[in-house]
C-alpha cells in the first residue's frame, strides 16, 4: 500500500507542476540573415540573446530562437521556413531581405518571398504576433534600386497587420564605430543598440 501511495503520490506531483512550465513558456523566433545570427560576434552578444536577457531579468515567461542564418536570401528563407515552424511560435520576428538588395535581387521578386513566409506563419499559427525589421541599401547602389526596396517593408507591414521596426539598423548601419570591419555586420556595441531599438516594439507585445 505504501508503494502505490508513493507512486500515486508523484505521479499526482508531476501531472501538476510539468505541465504547468510548458503551459506559461510562450516562445519569440527570430527568423533572418547574418545580422540576427551574429556573424562575427559571441552568439551571447547577437540581439536576439540580449533581448533573451532582458526578458530573464523581468522574470518573464519567454523563450527566444535564434533562428538566423549567414547568406540568407528571402528566396532560401521561403524554402527553410517550413523546417523552423515545426517549433512552437507565440511572436514571429521577421529580418529578411539585406542579402536580396546586396545582389540586386528584382524587388517585386524579395516582396513575394517575404509574403510567402509571412503567409506560412500566419497559416500555422494563426495567432502568432508578428514583427518585421525592415532593411535599407546604401545610396551608392543608387535611387532606382533603394527607394522601391526600402518601401517593400512598410508596405508588407502594413498588409499583414505586422508590428514593424522601420530600419533594424537604426543609429548603427554606417557607424565605422559600431560596424565591424566589413562595414555591414554589427559589433557587440551595435547589437546592444539593436536590441535595445528591438526592445521598443516587442516589449507592448509580451
Amino acid at each position: 500500500m505504501e508503494r502505490k501511495t508513493d507512486k500515486n503520490t508523484a505521479a499526482d506531483s508531476s501531472i501538476k507542476t510539468t505541465p504547468k512550465k510548458q503551459e506559461t513558456v510562450k516562445h519569440i523566433l527570430f527568423f533572418g540573415t547574418s545580422l540576427t545570427a551574429g556573424l562575427g560576434v559571441n552568439p551571447e552578444q547577437a540581439f536576439p540573446a540580449l533581448i533573451q536577457h532582458k526578458i530573464d531579468s523581468l522574470h518573464l515567461p519567454y523563450h527566444v530562437t535564434n533562428a538566423g542564418l549567414s547568406g540568407e536570401t528571402s528566396a532560401a528563407g521561403k524554402s527553410r521556413i517550413n523546417w523552423i515552424l515545426k517549433q512552437p511560435v507565440d511572436i514571429f520576428v521577421l529580418e529578411l531581405g539585406a542579402n536580396d538588395g546586396l545582389r540586386g535581387i528584382p524587388v517585386k521578386e524579395t516582396a513575394a518571398n517575404l509574403q510567402a513566409v509571412v503567409d506560412k506563419v500566419k497559416e500555422k499559427y494563426p495567432n502568432a504576433k508578428l514583427l518585421l525589421a525592415g532593411m535599407q541599401m546604401p545610396p551608392s547602389m543608387g535611387d532606382k534600386y533603394t527607394i522601391p526596396f526600402a518601401a517593400i517593408f512598410p508596405a508588407l507591414a502594413k498588409k499583414n497587420k505586422m508590428n514593424f521596426l522601420p530600419f533594424l539598423l537604426k543609429d548603427v548601419g554606417g557607424i565605422p564605430r559600431l560596424n565591424q570591419k566589413d562595414g555591414i555586420h554589427p559589433t557587440p556595441e551595435g547589437h546592444k543598440i539593436i536590441a535595445g531599438n528591438l526592445w521598443l516594439k516587442l516589449q507592448p507585445q509580451l
